[in-house]
């Protein structure tokens, strides 16, 4: 039964440096029956990720920032519980970018259905979903790695990391993963199958990573920025290509982030370095989640899960990916369906 009222999470405060529970509210609200056109929407999942540490900051970005005492979104499953649309009925799965909260009112066309039979529905989330076509269109399209070729991935234990390598490993490139426990390094050889990693947070961190790229860096998929990308734009082989996806060893550092001077590196060696986002490819989602399924299916892909259960523990599942103790996708499991068979 549909309880009356539901809680949602709030941007109470912008956070200066690291975030902290003081900066998140939880509010409670009443539950609105959906309109015309409308469904009524159970959180199953939702799915934290290091951008959003950039919607808190009230600055001009590609999207534009969380409102202060507004509830914060993000990719979220869930379950329609009551519907006043066509387009959807009571125990219909669906996927969509909605409020971290309980329970949810959107637009059916707003969302999208989920065949609970292709996939675990987490995998929308995750490897199916934006953190996958985030991999595959930044390394595909700009880093375009050639058989033979070193491809370098920082942050690879991460959901996006993780899933760059692998693509590289299937175009016949050299993987190279950089990320920041024994764990992770093992994982990432053992289980996805690239051909060297390196702890960053080791003190022979440099030594290590020449070690690990006796050929130098055709290709850089920057998922962390800061002195982990310093010291592999030194290794650039000449005209490589550095794809930026992220800069989360910055994100809750105040002021600008400094560094050396890496001008004279791309000159020298005829490289290029393009930033982009995924909405950039907007057009092109269908092929993207076309080919990362089946390569899903044929077993070509793996993916890893870092699940925190209960919605009151969001907050320290995004507090996490900073201190980096997720493996794969961080979600945060909200619920189970009432409706759906899974």
């Amino acid at each position: 039964m549909t309880p009356k009222t539901y809680k949602e999470i709030q941007l109470a405060n912008r956070p200066e440096g690291t975030p902290s529970n003081e900066d998140f509210a939880f509010v409670e609200k009443e539950i609105a029956s959906p309109g015309e056109g409308e469904v009524l929407l159970k959180t199953l999942y939702l799915s934290v990720d290091p951008y959003m540490r950039g919607r808190m900051r009230d600055v001009k970005s590609y999207v534009a920032p969380y409102k202060l005492n507004e509830a914060i979104s993000g990719g979220t499953l869930a379950e329609v519980v009551e519907s006043n649309s066509e387009l959807l009925q009571k125990g219909d799965i669906v996927n969509g970018t909605l409020k971290w909260a309980e329970y949810n009112v959107a637009k059916a066309e707003k969302v999208q259905k989920v065949d609970p039979t292709i996939a675990p529905i987490t995998t929308r989330l995750g490897i199916l979903g934006l953190t996958g076509l985030t991999a595959y269109f930044g390394l595909l399209d700009i880093g375009k790695p050639q058989a033979g070729e070193t491809v370098v991935v920082s942050g690879a234990a991460g959901a996006v990391g993780s899933v760059v390598g692998q693509i590289a490993k299937l175009k016949g490139a050299r993987a190279v993963g950089i990320a920041g426990s024994q764990e992770k390094i093992d994982y990432l050889i053992n289980e996805l199958g690239f051909d060297a990693a390196v702890n960053y947070k080791s003190e022979t961190f440099n030594e290590d990573l020449k070690q690990a790229l006796p050929d130098g860096v055709d290709v850089y998929f920057d998922n962390v920025g800061g002195e982990v990308s310093d010291a592999v734009i030194w290794e650039l082989n000449n005209k490589a290509r550095v794809v930026l996806c992220g800069t989360i060893s910055s994100y809750n550092t105040p002021g600008a982030d400094i560094g050396p001077r890496i001008q004279w590196k791309f000159i020298t060696t005829s490289s290029m370095m393009k930033g982009f986002t995924l909405g950039d490819y907007a057009s092109e989602f269908r092929t993207g989640a076309a080919d990362l399924g089946k390569w899903l299916q044929e077993g070509k892909l793996k993916y890893e899960e870092t699940i925190i259960e209960g919605f009151e523990n969001t907050p320290q599942a995004f507090f996490g990916l900073f201190e980096g103790s997720n493996l794969g996708k961080q979600l945060v499991k909200v619920a189970d369906p009432e409706f759906a068979e899974l």
